[in-house]
């Protein structure tokens, strides 16, 4: 059995569909997750994760019923050590995936792109630049 889900003015307006080239069109009428959920559990039972930033990313995975070892530290939490960009009032801010990107590759001209894929590969990038700087370490 389908599900189906109705979708409103605030979801047709979200965020994503201003900043990146998805349009709402592109996911209205997309499969739910339920009929790959448990192979997608097999994966996450797998393996180690990460993200740029795991609260969001994994909160969200969360809050749809998946679970995720978390043994790996948050990308973008050893880039404010690394990036350190300033508050205005003192301290170093957690970097937008951008910021990190122009901090740790400034000769570079890459826009993000707000796409799974090329974020992740993004990220992936931080990770390792970091990694063989010395600066983010994974003990497992």
């Amino acid at each position: 059995m389908v599900k189906e889900v109705t979708f409103g003015d605030t979801d047709r307006n979200a965020w994503i569909f201003n900043n990146s080239d998805l349009k709402f069109e592109d996911i209205e009428k997309a499969p739910m997750l339920d009929h790959v959920k448990n192979q997608i559990q097999e994966i996450l039972d797998q393996y180690s994760l990460t993200s740029y930033n795991t609260a969001f990313d994994f909160g969200y995975m969360e809050s749809r019923g998946f679970t995720i070892k978390k043994d790996i530290p948050d990308i973008m939490a050893v880039a404010k050590d690394v990036c350190k960009i300033m508050y205005a009032k003192g301290g170093y801010k957690n970097p937008k995936m951008q910021e990190a990107w122009d901090n740790l590759f400034p000769n570079s001209n890459y826009r993000e792109a707000h796409r799974a894929v090329d974020d992740a590969i993004h990220e992936a990038e931080i990770l390792f630049e970091m990694y063989k700087r010395g600066k983010y370490k994974i003990e497992l």
